[in-house]
């Protein structure tokens, strides 16, 4: 392969993901466990391009403890991260959305890590996009590591969370706590180097993300405010908004994350005692604490997402993630 100097040049001059990370305040171990986490995450990403050159394309004749039929990729990229994780001595437990219970690790571990291996896996067979989502919590010393209630922990108690975008260019969306920065996978070099330092989400939107197939099953403050953006300069929003949907939360929120709008998948009547699609732990808090850190909000319509206290590990929640103005109007909606 042959390499222009001024490009070369040019990302000698991007800050590394470690430099940016020690910039931030975060602690060597939590660095060093970003970087087993991102190593598994390049492997993913490989596999991932491989696609039907390597046979990993096509559905499993299982299903995951939520009831969805398993893609080869779910298996592979779950196996990948599991092992990854496993072996690196920094992590108590893991639970994810792939496992029935959590996995335990090194007993002396200091963190929890949660995660969605390949959100938006039903993209696989369509080549379309997909990622990876994960967050950190610290372990609780005085509990077993194979018990499940030391990750009933709210979101505010994430140190780090992220995800990583399978698309034309593999992306990074991380923060600690100090803003949400967007990095991109350079292949030649094997590292993520910052592109978007302290991403802000705009304040106004005209963009909506939702899956208007479940709309009849809505709850009726989604309806009306969903029944006001599709009025248009009509209605009483007085503008025209464009809907957006990619069919895997990881794409649209970081075309969120990146130009606005509001992502949502709120409460679905079909099954009362499920309470939403997206998994609080490994979805919905992840993305709450990015959406967060880069200026928007995250709420269920009944509260902020990252303030309600887990009860299991693969609890549901309804989500409004995106810009500010548009999620507080949607929440109006609610009174």
């Amino acid at each position: 392969m042959l390499h222009n100097p001024t490009t070369t040049r040019y990302l000698l001059r991007m800050k590394r993901l470690n430099s940016q990370l020690q910039e931030d305040g975060a602690p060597m171990e939590l660095i060093l466990l970003l970087r087993t986490i991102l190593a598994g995450c390049k492997e993913i990403s490989f596999r991932v391009s491989q696609g039907a050159l390597a046979g990993v394309l096509g559905s499993t004749l299982s299903e995951n403890v939520q009831g969805e039929t398993q893609k080869k990729l779910d298996v592979i990229s779950n196996q990948i991260l599991k092992d990854i994780l496993s072996e690196s001595g920094y992590v108590k437990a893991i639970s994810s959305e792939e496992e029935d219970d959590v996995v335990p690790c090194n007993p002396n571990g200091n963190y929890l890590v949660s995660f969605d291996p390949l959100d938006g896996s039903s993209n696989t067979d369509i080549n379309s996009l997909i990622g990876t989502i994960f967050s950190i919590t610290h372990a609780p010393q005085w509990m077993d590591s194979d018990d499940p209630s030391a990750f009933l922990q709210p979101g505010t108690q994430i140190v780090a969370a992220g995800y990583v975008l399978y698309g034309p260019s593999a992306m990074l969306a991380l923060t600690t706590g100090r803003g949400t920065h967007l990095y991109t996978l350079d292949k030649t070099h094997g590292g993520f180097l910052l592109t978007t330092p302290n991403v802000k989400v705009p304040v106004q939107t005209a963009e909506y993300s939702i899956n208007a197939s479940n709309q009849r099953h809505w709850e009726a403050p989604v309806q009306a405010y969903i029944n006001d953006l599709l009025a248009g300069t009509e209605g009483p929003r007085e503008k025209d908004y464009n809907m957006r949907w990619v069919a895997a939360m990881v794409g649209d929120i970081h075309r969120v994350l990146c130009r606005g709008g509001i992502f949502a998948y709120p409460f679905d009547k079909r099954n009362p005692k499920m309470p939403g699609k997206l998994r609080l732990l490994y979805e919905a808090n992840p993305m709450a604490f990015l959406m967060e850190q880069a200026g928007g909000l995250a709420d269920t319509g009944q509260g902020r997402i990252m303030e309600v206290m887990p009860e299991e590990i693969h609890q549901r929640v309804p989500t409004l993630l995106g810009s500010k103005n548009e999620v507080l109007a949607c929440k109006s909606y609610y009174k």
